[in-house]
């Protein structure tokens, strides 16, 4: 990290997602930034890494599965094989059609493994590569869903709410090793994972999520909600009795 807070370098791990792309964008603006962005090939992916190159930055792609966890260890070991990574943004994750999940155990397994299997793998390989540097930020995207479970999408909720639990406690692990762990728990944000689903309205978008997210890191927060009414609907949906939870059709 640079004297004012900032990367230096950056290893986006689910390399096409909108708010880390949005991350990538901000830390971008005015200079020049080392982009790792893991993730599969696709056409988006291509995009992704021609956009940042076409703004200065230097972008290196690396073959990432967040479901295939035992691909990890190699997968992160090429990213911080040439150079440290100050910055590490884990940012992939699924969100079926929880009827559809319910209905399929394969959707349903998915689900939970590239949410929160994924997740912890890689959680615990940037740990260590960052504790053997010496420093590092890890921003952990997370969700409100995680909070309580719900009727209409308890199963991502569930997922998060095993993600949320495993970044809180890898943060504590780690004070004192120079390394920092940022928990972002989102609510609704406008994307592509999002596409499918009516936006309430106070939805967040990617940039604005990103703005505070970075924020958050030069303060040196653990936490961080986005958009702000997230916290306010954390704190109702954590109060309600089961039966009222259960009536309410989100």
């Amino acid at each position: 990290m640079d004297a004012l807070g900032r990367p230096q370098s950056l290893l986006l791990l689910g390399g096409t997602s909108d708010i880390g792309l949005a991350i990538v964008a901000r830390y971008l603006d005015g200079r020049p930034l080392r982009v790792v962005l893991a993730a599969r090939d696709s056409p988006r992916l291509k995009e992704a890494v021609a956009r940042l190159a076409g703004r200065g930055a230097v972008v290196e792609v690396v073959e990432f599965d967040a479901a295939e966890p035992q691909t990890h260890a190699a997968a992160l070991g090429q990213c911080f094989a040439r150079r440290d990574i100050d910055m590490a943004i884990v940012a992939f994750g699924l969100l079926p059609d929880q009827r559809a999940a319910m209905d399929d155990p394969a959707i349903a397994v998915q689900t939970a493994s590239v949410n929160f299997t994924g997740a912890v793998s890689v959680g615990v390989i940037l740990a260590r590569e960052m504790r053997a540097q010496g420093h590092g930020v890890i921003i952990a995207l997370s969700s409100v869903a995680g909070e309580r479970p719900r009727q209409a999408n308890f199963l991502y909720g569930s997922a998060k709410a095993g993600m949320s639990a495993f970044y809180d406690g890898l943060a504590d692990s780690l004070i004192g090793t120079g390394v920092r762990v940022v928990v972002v728990r989102a609510g609704f944000v406008r994307s592509r994972m999002t596409a499918h689903l009516p936006a309430p309205p106070l939805a967040g978008t990617p940039e604005r999520a990103a703005a505070a997210i970075t924020q958050a890191v030069w303060r040196g927060r653990a936490v961080v909600w986005t958009p702000r009414s997230a916290r306010v609907l954390a704190g109702v949906i954590r109060v309600l009795p089961r039966g009222v939870l259960r009536r309410i059709p989100f």
